[in-house]
């Protein structure tokens, strides 16, 4: 029953692998140099060694960003300000400095037309479609807009995606130094969608090409990006496994300054 047990639980399964692998590995190492050295200075040997190699480990997957790895970077949603359905709420929700001024008899095309006018003049850069940043964003705002069912799939199409902020200091030598540069502004991005005619089906047929309803008022989607922390728990393994060597490797060498006084003293004569 207890193999069946084993076979058939992962989790169990996983952690008698990983213990099974610290004695075959760690323990056989520890074994050999014990019974050359002792035990307590076996271990000692054997602990710096393990802390060194996790160190340079620790440090690749640091630097190449793998290994054991944090939150990715992914666009959040702004707490009761994220789905807009109106050009009102864009002043309200401080996305605009000022109110979009919109001309009597203006149509929700002409009204986005004005708003996408406003938010250039304010400082958004407009993205193209053909940037990696216009699909990512996109994608965040789909779930934000299903989630609180402003639209079904399928609904509405991205129409724009705007981005502002972002910026890195400190930073030096115009911009030639940017790899030193650790800290960050907020990045926002405002994505803005069109509602979808509906589309009748037939059997048999094709669908047709959605079109965008112009009698229905386009929506935007305000988010704020959350760098995440992919490289910090690689940080944190090389960190501690430094100062864990280091400590190992200070406390050899005491020992071995005390065995060489040891040995430099003079021998006294044995008793009879």
């Amino acid at each position: 029953m207890s193999i069946l047990a084993i076979s058939w639980e992962p989790e169990l399964r996983g952690i008698l692998t990983v213990i099974i692998a610290v004695f075959a590995l760690m323990g056989s190492v520890y074994l050999i140099l014990s019974t050359n050295m002792g035990a307590r200075l076996g271990f000692l040997v054997a602990f710096a060694s393990l802390a060194g190699w996790m160190f340079l480990m620790g440090a690749i997957w640091w630097a190449y960003g793998i290994g054991l790895k944090g939150a990715e970077p992914s666009w959040e949603a702004m707490p009761g300000r994220t789905v807009l359905q109106n050009t009102e709420a864009l002043h309200q929700a401080g996305v605009l400095l000022s109110p979009t001024v919109i001309e009597p008899g203006y149509s929700y095309t002409q009204q986005a037309n004005a708003v996408v006018d406003q938010l250039v003049a304010e400082g958004w850069d407009r993205l193209p479609e053909s940037a990696p940043a216009f699909g990512q964003a996109g994608s965040a705002a789909s779930v934000f807009l299903e989630e609180s069912d402003a639209f079904a799939a399928g609904e509405f199409k991205i129409v724009n995606v705007f981005e502002t902020g972002g910026e890195r200091f400190p930073n030096f030598a115009d911009g030639r130094l940017d790899f030193i540069a650790f800290k960050h502004d907020p990045r926002y991005s405002l994505v803005e969608v069109a509602p979808l005619e509906l589309q009748r089906t037939e059997p048999g047929r094709a669908p047709s090409t959605p079109q965008i309803d112009e009698g229905r008022q386009h929506q935007y989607v305000y988010m704020i990006r959350d760098l995440g922390h992919k490289r910090r728990p690689a940080a944190l393994i090389t960190i501690g496994s430094l100062i864990i060597f280091l400590i190992c490797c200070w406390l050899l060498h005491r020992r071995d300054r005390r065995v060489m006084i040891n040995r430099g003293q003079l021998s006294l004569p044995a008793k009879a």
